[in-house]
């Protein structure tokens, strides 16, 4: 039963892919948490705090252990926002530039790889059926009465 559920596939497709980029990352001393923040983080104008944990889909308190983290490292600093007293910008150390480049080579490595072994309109197929994925989610009708039929 679990081999035929789209669920066990998402799952365990996604807790490989988490695997083989913490592994990658630990190579540099990281993780794949940091080589995500590091990426969502715009390297020249900053970005601000509050819209990390949307943008990596993280909720506020891990997000906070995660840029505290990087701050220890020195990955990044924090500055206040000059538009917004309250908020605060995130930006990268140039220690910071440097493993968001190392991030984006190991995402772009996986990408080229899976597009060498998968032709174009697999991979069609596939980004269409997770874009339909997603929309079922946010329109809420996986768990509607008049979508969700118990077999």
């Amino acid at each position: 039963m679990r081999e035929k559920t789209i669920d066990y596939a998402l799952r365990a497709t996604w807790m490989a892919v988490a695997k083989m980029y913490n592994e990658e990352a630990g190579k540099k001393g990281s993780t794949m948490a940091t080589g995500f923040a590091l990426l969502s983080i715009d390297p020249e104008s900053g970005t601000p705090s509050t819209s990390l944990g949307p943008k990596m889909g993280m909720e506020a308190t891990s997000l906070s252990r995660t840029l505290k983290t990087m701050e220890e490292k020195g990955l990044i600093f924090r500055k206040k926002n000059p538009q917004d007293g309250r908020g605060v910008l995130i930006y990268l150390t140039p220690f910071g530039v440097e493993m968001r480049n190392f991030s984006k080579e190991v995402v772009f490595a996986f990408d080229s790889t899976v597009r060498k072994h998968v032709p174009q309109e697999k991979l069609d197929i596939f980004l269409e059926v997770f874009q339909i994925i997603n929309d079922l989610i946010s329109s809420k009708k996986i768990y509607s009465k008049q979508e969700s039929i118990t077999p």
